[in-house]
């Protein structure tokens, strides 16, 4: 008995038995680097870019590593933006009421 030949093309592109690869979150990462914080939107790319570089090399776990290290940072980024927001707001309906009083 012969062992059976093997597939035409290899295994499909990205799919070597670990599942579907993870979300990247680049988008997001893009976005809080834009509208947020860009110190911490840029390493959350960095991170995002990482993932599908590292599954394609079939180093899953580090995969999944830099795709919630990109969310980490993505979601530090936009807590960042809002607080900072809020601070500025906070300044200057502090600074409109008291100019106003005299």
């Amino acid at each position: 008995m012969t062992a059976p030949p093997p597939p035409p093309y290899g295994q499909p592109y990205g799919q070597a038995g670990a599942g579907p690869a993870p979300n990247n979150n680049l988008v997001w990462a893009i976005l809080t680097t834009l509208f947020c914080c860009l110190p911490l939107g840029i390493v959350a790319i960095v991170k995002a870019s990482q993932v599908n570089n590292l599954w394609m090399q079939g180093q899953y776990d580090a995969a999944n590593k830099a795709a919630e290290g990109a969310k980490k940072w993505s979601v530090w980024a936009a807590g960042l933006g809002v607080a900072a927001a809020i601070l500025i707001a906070i300044f200057w309906i502090t600074v409109m009421s008291t100019s106003s009083s005299y």
